[in-house]
């Protein structure tokens, strides 16, 4: 049965941050969901990505595969999700267009922000846990080696890495607008990780007095405190701090940290100084309702998008320049993809005539009193004809490798040639 390549998931363009907050995945159920996922009819690989901005699964499957499935056991799961509020976000993309998707998000194509470094790294390590669980094979290994290498001749071909800009800068660049200047303030990080440490800088080269930096791991805290002359806090008591800060910025991947009730007492300590909070994990750290908070300013990475797109235009020409070269590499991918359904049918070919002439062989020369020399040119006469019976078909299925008419010429053949299903 012949391979097939899917992606099925939601990310920012199709579904609001309630709701990718509520589908992530996070680390520890990611082992769960992917063996529950390859026992889902015709996945035989499978990666899944789990990223503040997408919920994907990437899949190579025998045959089709029910979209249902996949809603249920990859994107819903145990999350209590409905399947008709998920579904009309998700989509899925297969063969060519699976791997162009793939290709995109690793070449920050497809993010929030147009050329942000994060996503790649974040591929990487979310491909390296499903393959050390075990969930990948020769063709997602390939895909996935591929989309890393694709995204460095995107960034060191085209103009999109010197002019990236990360959700960080985004959202210091929000801050200060916010502010019209950000010396004199107090910032507080919530949680780390290379979000939370780019922001961190970005923040003091924009003018930050002074940053507190609260983890759940406080030695991350204290080492990244020292070197930025920080001061780090333990997580259990940021709110006793939360006056203290006029800005508070969540990159904390473990979800709600911060209440609206511990929000108002803090902008009542300010005696009502605005505080401003910007959100950017998923699933979100600060509770939505501190926006009925008098003084309190909320956005999360959705709100970011205008400030995003005033950006855009001077992005739009690398992106184009990365397009092209995506597809460049889509041909080349695919290309080898096809070729792992184009040798075993050519192998399989030549070795179904092969037996047939070896059987009519030996049943004729069984027949005759022939003296070895003879039945030697009798045998290399029978295989001169295969041989010039099948450099025809062998070699207009060659030709076609990778092309538009492949499938159907391979279908074609085993058809007329008898050959069984491939890979069984």
């Amino acid at each position: 049965m012949a391979r097939g390549l899917l992606v099925y998931g939601i990310n920012h363009h199709s579904a609001p941050v309630e709701l990718r907050e509520r589908l992530s995945v996070p680390e520890e159920a990611l082992e769960q969901r992917l063996g529950e996922l390859l026992e889902v009819p015709g996945v035989e690989e499978a990666v899944l990505l789990s990223t503040c901005n997408r919920v994907e699964m990437i899949a190579c499957c025998a045959g089709d595969v029910s979209r249902g499935e996949l809603l249920n056991t990859g994107l819903l799961a145990d999350n209590g999700v409905a399947p008709e509020l998920a579904e009309p976000h998700a989509y899925q993309h297969t063969g060519r267009e699976a791997v162009r998707h793939l290709f995109r998000v690793a070449s920050s194509l497809d993010s929030l922000v147009v050329g942000e470094p994060q996503i790649l790294g974040q591929m990487k390590d979310q491909y390296l846990l499903s393959h050390g669980h075990s969930s990948t094979g020769p063709v997602l290994n390939r895909l996935f080696h591929k989309s890393f290498s694709v995204a460095k001749r995107v960034r060191s071909e085209t103009g999109i890495a010197s002019k990236s800009v990360s959700v960080a800068s985004v959202a210091v660049d929000l801050a200060g607008k916010i502010f019209e200047s950000l010396e004199g303030r107090t910032a507080l990080l919530l949680g780390l990780g290379e979000i939370g440490e780019v922001t961190a800088r970005q923040l003091l080269s924009a003018g930050v007095e002074r940053l507190l930096v609260a983890n759940r791991t406080l030695e991350t805290a204290l080492e990244l405190a020292r070197e930025l002359d920080g001061t780090a806090l333990p997580l259990e008591r940021m709110a006793d701090y939360l006056p203290l800060a006029d800005l508070v910025i969540g990159c904390s991947g473990g979800g709600q940290l911060v209440m609206a009730a511990e929000v108002s007492a803090a902008v009542k300590e300010r005696r009502h100084r605005p505080m401003f909070f910007i959100d950017l994990a998923v699933p979100r750290n600060f509770d939505p309702a501190i926006n009925n908070v008098d003084g309190a300013y909320l956005y999360d990475v959705d709100d970011l998008a205008s400030v995003i797109n005033e950006n855009k235009s001077s992005r739009r020409r690398e992106a184009t320049e990365g397009e092209v070269l995506v597809e460049q590499e889509v041909d080349s991918f695919w290309q080898w993809f096809e070729g792992l359904e184009l040798v075993p049918t050519i192998v399989e070919l030549r070795e179904s005539v092969e037996i047939i002439r070896t059987t009519e062989l030996m049943r004729t020369l069984d027949k005759m009193s022939l003296d070895e020399d003879s039945r030697e040119r009798v045998d290399q006469m029978t295989r001169s004809m295969m041989n010039k019976l099948l450099h025809s078909p062998t070699s207009v299925l060659k030709e076609a490798g990778g092309s538009n008419e492949e499938t159907g010429l391979l279908s074609a053949a085993r058809r007329l040639f008898g050959l069984g299903d491939p890979e069984t």
